[in-house]
């Protein structure tokens, strides 16, 4: 079976926008086959009012639409922060389109008509790439909340230890003594569940901390 659990332990969800009826329901039908949740509209207004297509791990979208130009609405997603997968379909495609739509962001791009096997690949990579992008999420949410419980020195000593500081310097851009500091650090590490510096830093480049302790502390000078 083709079946890729989300998060929340069910089939992913893949939604269609295609304006031609048939080929819709051939894809649909394709789909739920291989245990994918299927969500099918014949325009991008009723797939964006659908409250469903959150979920979405995969988004066939048709480029020529009656009314619309599919990679117009691909971009309308990307600037309203839908990030789901698209995979482009088209029975008229040509290099410059499949470019402009690759520089937006398309997983992929079918050009009608195709194979099933060819669907499937294309649905295949678009949900696996959405799992990656959940579980970074997931990962991203768990080292904003551990920082969320970080007292402010501490936030202050973690921001200049992973922008490079040793803690004698810490302890001089904080007015602190070099044993605070190292108290201090050593309750970040533990608090931040980080094994290692390295981890940290990591830790600091998801939270975006190192690029703020630049400006506010002149770490430079």
């Amino acid at each position: 079976m083709a079946e890729i659990s989300m998060a929340g332990g069910g089939p992913a969800l893949v939604c269609i926008v295609d304006d031609d009826a048939e080929v819709r329901c051939a894809i649909e039908s394709l789909l739920r086959s291989t245990d994918y949740r299927v969500l099918a509209f014949p325009s991008p207004e009723e797939f964006l009012a659908c409250a469903e297509t959150a979920d979405a791990a995969c988004l066939l979208l048709d480029v020529y639409l009656d009314g619309a130009d599919g990679l117009e609405v691909q971009q309308a997603l990307h600037d309203r922060s839908i990030f789901v997968p698209v995979v482009l379909m088209t029975g008229q495609g040509d290099i410059p389109m499949t470019v402009r739509g690759m520089k937006a962001g398309a997983v992929d791009f079918l050009t009608k008509p195709f194979t099933e096997d060819e669907v499937l690949h294309a649905v295949g990579e678009a949900v696996a790439l959405d799992g990656r992008r959940r579980s970074e999420r997931g990962e991203d949410d768990a080292v904003r909340g551990l920082y969320a419980k970080l007292t402010p020195r501490e936030r202050d000593v973690m921001a200049l230890v992973t922008a490079g500081l040793m803690n004698k310097q810490v302890a001089a851009k904080l007015e602190l003594s070099e044993v605070t500091v190292k108290i201090h650090r050593g309750n970040l590490m533990r608090k931040m569940r980080a094994q290692s510096l390295a981890d940290l830093v990591r830790m600091a480049e998801i939270l975006g901390v190192r690029e703020r302790t630049v400006t506010r502390y002149s770490v430079a000078g």
